[in-house]
């Protein structure tokens, strides 16, 4: 195997292994506190407060999430394949499932972009 190939691999698990550290942290984090947020979501807060602060670039964790949004589908395959189990309550309560998955989606995609726009205009005064 090449140098290069080696290198890469290892900042990949690296980065793979820095991420899930934080997300192992903010589910400890969330059992210590007993707090009912997933510890995912305080996983997210905690490296979204750390590329504030500048503790880390996020050119840094690239190669890593790259890899994890690249193979997001198949994160959510098992849930999907589920629904075939149950089709007479797709059948009957499906289009409710749907606006909740849909509005659900749309206030993600929304507070995702203020939580952007904020920090980018906080670090814009910040640097100025």
């Amino acid at each position: 195997m090449k140098r290069s190939t080696l290198q890469h691999l290892a900042r990949l698990f690296s980065e793979l292994g820095i991420l899930l550290a934080i997300y192992l942290f903010g589910g400890q984090l969330a059992a210590w506190l007993h707090w009912p947020i997933p510890g995912g979501v305080i996983g997210l807060a905690l490296l979204l407060l750390a590329f504030a602060l500048g503790w880390v670039k996020p050119a840094a964790l690239q190669l890593g999430a790259g890899l994890l949004l690249a193979e997001m589908l198949l994160f959510f395959i098992p849930a999907l394949m589920s629904l075939l189990d149950y089709g007479a309550l797709m059948r009957n309560e499906g289009w409710r499932i749907m606006l909740v998955i849909g509005v659900s989606t749309l206030l993600v995609m929304v507070v995702t972009a203020c939580t952007v726009e904020v920090m980018c205009r906080w670090r814009v005064r910040r640097e100025a």
